[in-house]
């Protein structure tokens, strides 16, 4: 199968390029010409490369003929002080360009990477142009879904974490504070509940889609994907503390929560599971695997 895929330097998208080269797929990616490539150094050599901000978005198809599956992974949560443009840019013209020019050239599927965020409920202020600009950009894929001009499979993710994601997220900070014995962690209260699901997990997910992909009825299909079993971020740190026997002192409470938290929040996976997915890490195994994993890569040894 060949398949192009977006946002292949990012944590999900390394991790599925080197999936899809292993079972044999070829894969196209659309990176910009300044993007940092390591996590994908060791596999570069094979992936068809194209630097999105120096050629026309139409060239991989015009070059490769028939393309099965766009993947697109690439996102920009507006972090790191990008304007609003710069949000929608990103999260709804890029990709719309994209899928115009995949329904153009007679692409089977688009597979969009969506977000648990993208519901009714309030959002932290710094999300808010994240989440409308993803919401907005599923609501053009279903517009061309449903326009018959290519099938739209939108997959919202809820937490995922492994080895190598950003020193930002969440879980991999509070593994890396674990791991280093820093004194003491703040923390909210810790009572929200989240489906945190492994990177591994998510890669079968997408693997699987894409196979299924084919039998799929055509038109919009929606998977959450998730563990499908939520925790507190308490539990989630009380087991990182467990698993890197850190004496590090947690202190819940020290926080705040943020304006509007979202306190629940599950995937529905009864759809995945009809199509044969199913979890296979625990909250505790997918921890300690990617502890083992961070501990090879930062050489970072803790003390008990």
């Amino acid at each position: 199968m060949r398949i192009l895929l977006t946002g292949a330097t990012g944590f999900l998208g390394s991790h599925l390029s080197k999936a899809f080269l292993a079972q044999g797929h070829d894969v196209i990616i659309l990176k910009r010409s300044r993007s940092n490539t390591s996590r994908i150094a060791s596999i570069l050599n094979r992936l068809i490369v194209y630097d999105v901000d120096s050629c026309d978005i139409r060239r991989p198809f015009q070059d490769h003929g028939k393309i099965n599956a766009v993947v697109h992974t690439a996102t920009c949560y507006g972090k790191k002080d990008e304007t609003t443009g710069m949000i929608f840019e990103a999260n709804t013209a890029f990709p719309l360009r994209l899928l115009e020019a995949a329904a153009f050239f007679n692409t089977d599927t688009f597979f969009n990477t969506d977000t648990f965020f993208n519901t009714d409920t309030l959002l932290y202020g710094y999300l808010k142009a994240y989440a409308l600009s993803k919401k907005q950009f599923g609501e053009w894929g279903k517009q061309f879904a449903e326009a018959g001009a290519i099938r739209f499979v939108n997959i919202k993710l809820e937490h995922m974490y492994g080895p190598e994601d950003d020193d930002s997220k969440f879980v991999t900070y509070v593994v890396q504070s674990c791991m280093a014995n820093i004194p003491e962690l703040k923390l909210t209260p810790g009572e929200q509940m989240r489906d945190f699901i492994y990177i591994e997990d998510v890669v079968l997910a997408y693997n699987l889609l894409l196979v299924r992909s084919m039998g799929l009825a055509k038109g919009y299909l929606e998977f959450p994907l998730g563990s499908g079993y939520p925790v507190t971020i308490r539990q989630l740190v009380e087991t990182v503390l467990r698993c890197t026997q850190s004496c590090t002192k947690l202190l819940f409470g020290a926080i705040p929560y943020r304006e509007h938290e979202i306190m629940y929040s599950q995937a529905d996976t009864t759809q995945l599971q009809s199509v044969g997915w199913h979890c296979t890490y625990s909250l505790e195994q997918g921890l300690k695997k990617m502890i083992e994993e961070e501990r090879k890569r930062c050489k970072v040894f803790v003390t008990p």
